[in-house]
């Protein structure tokens, strides 16, 4: 429901965040290959099909591995390599039949958790401690979220990264890090393992990140990147929802011109400070004064 309470929220003339140019396509894969294919932003090949006659007609000619993706999952959940036809079909079997939850398994991903855990004594009493709370968040998730099916959603898959590149924009300002890739995995979202290297971030992800996002008009939008075998950035996927704690600790960002500028930041400082600029600056989308917004 906050898609469309924000949308009346603004045509009351109310300053939001997220607005809807940054929102509407948050937690929905399809709709960013949509929106940046219209934009001629580089990203990963990503290819939906809504027939299943369609998806294994082109299955049978397409190169292996590739990725499949629900629509919906952060933190590399539901999201897979599928190595031959013969899998691709199942996969195929499921979402044009009984579907599949976007909630992830109460246990999924455990080995990637338990590492986690036995790294930091902090971390694993946090987890045993809440260990209930999750379950039973969990069980009420898999319950109310909608089952996805009707349609297959695969990327190709891009072979020799050992990290991804993640450039969060807000406003005139963008942060960067690497996530290594989990150990015996092809992901690195979700795998916790940052690094604030910045000879790791090529400019032009940052350039991109930029260029996307003004086109985009969004307040704040973090991009993932890949590297193709040419040595060009390539966006996963982008939202503008991630882990302020993870910006903060970066050394410092770029502005819009590509400076650098030292110094740690809360997006959140960022992101309040462009909104009551915006108010400032501008009147809203209804034509009532910013001053009454």
């Amino acid at each position: 429901m906050a898609r469309h309470v924000i949308a009346s929220a603004e045509r009351m003339g109310l300053r939001v965040f997220p607005d809807i140019d940054t929102c509407w396509h948050f937690d929905d894969k399809i709709a960013q290959k949509y929106v940046l294919e219209a934009l001629g932003a580089p990203i990963v090949p990503t290819h939906v099909f809504y027939d299943k006659n369609s998806a294994l007609e082109w299955l049978r000619e397409a190169g292996y591995p590739l990725v499949r993706k629900l629509r919906r999952g952060a933190g590399s959940v539901n999201v897979a390599l599928v190595s031959s036809f013969a899998e691709a079909v199942r996969h195929c079997d499921q979402m044009f039949g009984e579907g599949s939850t976007p909630a992830p398994a109460p246990f999924a991903d455990s080995r990637r958790r338990i590492a986690q855990m036995l790294r930091s004594p902090r971390v694993f009493y946090r987890r045993v401690v809440g260990s209930a709370s999750y379950l039973r968040e969990n069980r009420i998730r898999r319950r109310e979220l909608p089952i996805e099916r009707g349609y297959v959603l695969f990327q190709d898959f891009v072979p020799n990264n050992a990290y991804d590149i993640r450039v969060t924009v807000v406003g005139d300002r963008a942060w960067g890090f690497t996530r290594d890739v989990r150990p015996g995995d092809f992901r690195a979202s979700g795998s916790g393992r940052i690094t604030y290297v910045l000879k790791r971030i090529p400019l032009d992800c940052v350039r991109i990140a930029f260029e996307v996002s003004r086109a985009l008009c969004a307040q704040s939008t973090a991009f993932d990147f890949v590297m193709s075998s040419a040595g060009h950035p390539q966006i996963v996927e982008i939202s503008y929802g991630y882990d302020a704690s993870a910006i903060h600790a970066a050394p410092g960002h770029w502005s819009g011109d590509l400076t650098w500028n030292e110094g740690r930041l809360w997006p959140q400082d960022a992101i309040i400070s462009d909104l009551v600029e915006s108010i400032r600056q501008r009147p809203d989308r209804t034509g009532m004064t910013a001053a009454r917004a």
